[in-house]
């Protein structure tokens, strides 16, 4: 598509980076109905922190990218590429009110020969039964005759500096095999890793759900072994560490599966299926078994403290990190919460430190108040949740009061440090 001009709905995680790598070929506009956002990143600024002032910059300046909140400015695009979140509710039900408000909006600017393209996460069958459909009643369009559709799912890994947009390999996908083609050739032209043509939009929907599913599934092995171990009084990550040196062992580590996507993504397909007759046991189970795991840390912290005679009851507990995941500001779905309130039930006195996590964020979305600045203080019991880069040079046991527990859920602290890790 030569005279490609694109528009990408969404601006977060996954929108921004791609509207900035799309700008380096096509005229691009990002839309996002946030006008505070989009004021602070045509300022040169991404609070997300996926992209650092200067690449933003060398967009908007360089590359012509512009960001708005005025649906109008993306009415003479042709290609929209739909980024928006898709969670669960509280009863982790997929929640689809984000996509389809996005597809009204598509439905408001899209005309004949436009292509949209949705990169949300979302079950298969979604795209064309759902959201294609709300594009049609808006615009008054055909699909298939009057405009066409194509699936992308997205790849990217927040925090990740490696794994950046332009150098993922990109499935994608067209709802005829001519718009396979041009959608598959739009993204070819900004990736340098390439792409991989999927035979359906079905496909390309449900290999993006298997990739995290796949993850969450046996990330909650992991889990379900370091209880055994923990109840056995062997350390999992010794065990682990034994059986890495079989060639085909794959190597994994037990943890707290947050964030938007591992923990979220399995439900879509979890729904989808029940609809098809087939219960998911591994799937469900799996999910059970990592949303336990905040709790379960709290309470092996509690255990360390018993043993060494430490009053659990109003102790000074401080959670170093918040974040769902290291050297990161995302805070979506953060499991750290759970071991939050698991510890709530036993002391009002817990501390939480992170100097990724926005404050008003937490505050609003969690009712947590998390320090930014490290207070001088001791405490009856620490727990390292986050490997943030900044901990590396706390020395812990500083932290701590005199037979006082050092708790590790990430195994990363030295063994003599620590009383209990995951």
């Amino acid at each position: 598509m030569n005279d490609c001009k694109i528009a990408v709905i969404g601006l977060g995680y996954v929108g921004l980076p791609l509207a900035c790598l799309f700008s380096t070929q096509y005229k691009t506009v990002g839309y996002d109905i946030n006008s505070s956002r989009v004021e602070a990143l045509m300022n040169g600024h991404d609070s997300t922190m996926e992209l650092d002032d200067a690449s933003l910059r060398n967009a908007i300046q360089n590359h012509g990218l512009r960001c708005t909140s005025l649906l109008e400015d993306i009415k003479n695009c042709n290609f929209y590429v739909v980024t928006v979140p898709t969670p669960v509710d509280e009863q982790n039900r997929p929640d689809l009110t984000l996509l389809l408000k996005a597809s009204e909006e598509v439905g408001k600017v899209i005309g004949k020969g436009d292509i949209v393209v949705y990169e949300s996460t979302v079950y298969p069958g979604m795209t064309e039964e759902e959201c294609i459909p709300v594009i049609e009643k808006v615009s008054g369009l055909k699909f298939n005759r009057d405009f066409y559709a194509g699936y992308s799912p997205e790849r990217i890994n927040p925090g990740d500096k490696e794994h950046t947009v332009e150098k993922i390999k990109k499935v994608t996908s067209g709802s005829t095999p001519e718009i396979a083609d041009m959608v598959d050739a739009v993204y070819n032209s900004v990736l340098v890793n390439g792409t991989h043509k999927a035979p359906s939009i079905k496909v390309a929907e449900a290999s993006k759900i298997i990739e995290n599913s796949q993850r969450d599934v046996n990330i909650a092995f992991m889990n379900e072994l370091a209880k055994i171990f923990n109840a056995m009084g062997i350390d999992t990550h010794d065990v682990i560490e034994a059986a890495s040196s079989k060639w085909n062992f794959i190597k994994l580590s037990p943890g707290l599966v947050g964030g938007h996507c591992i923990g979220v993504d399995p439900y879509y397909l979890i729904q989808k299926a029940q609809v098809y007759g087939v219960l998911p046991r591994i799937m469900h189970a799996s999910r059970r078994l990592n949303d336990g795991m905040g709790a379960y840390v709290a309470n092996q912290t509690i255990k360390c403290m018993n043993k060494k005679g430490v009053r659990v009851k109003d102790a000074k507990i401080l959670i170093m990190g918040f974040t769902f995941k290291e050297n990161c500001p995302d805070i979506r779905n953060t499991k750290i919460v759970d071991v939050y309130d698991t510890l709530l039930e036993y002391t009002p006195n817990i501390t939480v430190y992170d100097p990724w996590a926005d404050q008003e964020k937490t505050e609003k979305e969690y009712g947590i108040h998390v320090l930014n600045k490290l207070a001088e203080d001791q405490y009856d019991a620490v727990i390292l949740a986050v490997a943030h880069s900044q901990f590396e040079t706390i020395k812990l046991q500083n932290l701590v009061r005199e037979g006082g527990v050092i708790y590790d859920v990430k195994g990363v602290l030295p063994r003599e440090w620590v009383d209990g890790r995951l």
